[in-house]
């Protein structure tokens, strides 16, 4: 706080209220980029998902086609 901001209340105001300005800017900045992370990370998340469930099916397709030649080599 400067000396003229102790001894006169109205370049306090003027002064404080730059400094909000300034504070909001750098506020809505960073929600922005947040807001971006944030849609970038749910996209991330629906590829991830996608992998997860082809690797799922071929795991069972895989297994599935184990036990049906299994079961065709024994008689039965």
């Amino acid at each position: 706080m400067s000396e003229l901001e102790r001894e006169n209340l109205e370049a306090h105001v003027d002064l404080c209220a730059e400094r909000y300005k300034a504070l909001e800017a750098r506020l809505s900045a960073i929600e922005e980029k947040v807001a971006v992370l944030h849609a970038e990370m749910l996209k991330g998340n629906s590829g991830m998902t996608k992998t997860i469930i082809v690797a799922t099916g071929a795991i069972v397709t895989g297994l599935l086609s184990t036990i049906v030649t299994l079961l065709m080599k024994f008689p039965g």
